[in-house]
């Protein structure tokens, strides 16, 4: 099985073969969507797109990690990462 990615321009580009904008306007649409999308998780820790799923901000503590190939421990530090929930609806079309 091939690995394709979905990329920003791939997404651009649909909205322009779909609803006919130019592609300058579609790829303004996105990188504004994704833009906002990050601002809300950086103010609210947690955006839910109904339908669709969840994306939340967890913090992850310090931890002590052992690199697999030279056996050699460090110190991971501290961090936040962003998760991701689908909703039913999607789980149940992947199901499918």
């Amino acid at each position: 099985m091939v690995k394709k990615n979905l990329t920003r321009k791939n997404l651009s580009n649909k909205i322009y073969q779909t609803l006919g904008f130019s592609k300058n306007f579609s790829s303004i649409i996105i990188d504004d969507f994704f833009e906002n999308l990050i601002q809300e998780l950086i103010k609210k820790d947690s955006v839910k797109i109904s339908s669709f799923g969840t994306f939340k901000i967890i913090s992850k503590k310090e931890r002590i990690g052992r690199n697999p190939k030279t056996k050699i421990e460090i110190k991971i530090s501290p961090r936040k990462v962003a998760t991701f929930k689908p909703s039913l609806i999607i789980k149940e079309k992947i199901n499918r």
